[in-house]
């Protein structure tokens, strides 16, 4: 289960996402970056937070530290956007917390290098969870202190959307040819033989029991939280036997020679 924590104070809109996420500091003295419940995109998003980042910390990718936040809308009273006002006003209760990451920085695929086997690491695992959001555009990536980072994956797992076709999702192909790190020659089938072995039943359960009830509540088709996070582990344990038979990636994606930057020998360990 997450860690609870109380939102004591509004700092400021990130305005990066279509979301629009704030930075926020709650009762533990540490900022995080708050996801909202009333935001258009749904509960949904921070169920893939969720389910994704704790899978992704499991495999032993750098993911920020979740919490769930505890929000009274008041504390964001002196905020003057009135889109804000309104969002805050509409997410009281338990929204998502990621810790902040100071002087971090995107993600630039032309200004860093990465090494194939921990490129291929990331665009498998984006396959698994069928992550539409990690392109060259938006990376959803950042680097501090030499060190690549993964964040949000609340675009991941577009299946659960509409469950009666989930089962289908099994067999459906990933095209990363669009990906953010698409360029540096991903070995993605040394991926999948390290880390598919490792995405069993029980991982997936354990990531999924950390979602609160409140966000599963009343899901159509399901009768608990529990049938719904039943529902996750059987489509992403069929998915990740196979899902690097059915990647795309451009041809010839390999670093340029003289690219700066760093290289991620290992980073995720």
């Amino acid at each position: 289960m997450l860690t609870e924590v109380t939102a004591t104070r509004y700092v400021t809109p990130l305005r990066e996402g279509g979301s629009l996420p704030g930075l926020v500091e709650a009762d533990d003295l540490v900022p995080y970056v708050m996801k909202f419940t009333g935001a258009g995109q749904g509960r949904k998003t921070l169920v893939a937070e969720v389910i994704c980042g704790q899978l992704a910390r499991a495999l032993g990718f750098r993911v920020p530290g979740l919490v769930t936040l505890d929000l009274d809308p008041v504390i964001g009273l002196g905020e003057p956007d009135q889109e804000v006002q309104g969002l805050l006003k509409g997410s009281g209760g338990t929204n998502l917390g990621m810790r902040f990451l100071p002087r971090a920085l995107g993600f630039d695929p032309l200004a860093y290098v990465v090494d194939p086997a921990e490129a291929g690491r990331i665009v498998w695992f984006d396959a698994l969870i069928n992550n539409v959001d990690r392109s060259w555009r938006n990376p959803n990536m950042l680097v501090q202190g030499g060190e690549l980072w993964l964040i949000d994956h609340g675009a991941s797992m577009i299946w659960h959307h509409n469950w009666r076709g989930a089962h289908a999702w099994a067999d459906k192909p990933y095209d990363a040819s669009d990906h953010a790190l698409a360029r540096f020659g991903p070995e993605v089938p040394a991926a999948a033989a390290e880390l598919a072995p490792l995405v069993t039943e029980e991982l997936i359960a354990e990531a999924a029991a950390d979602v609160p009830d409140v966000w599963l509540a009343d899901e159509p088709g399901f009768d608990t939280p529990d049938a719904v996070r039943r529902a996750y582990v059987e489509t992403l344990r069929a998915r990740a036997a196979t899902i690097h038979e059915r990647v795309t990636l451009p041809a010839g994606g390999t670093p340029p020679a003289g690219t700066p930057g760093w290289v991620t020998e290992g980073a995720s360990r």
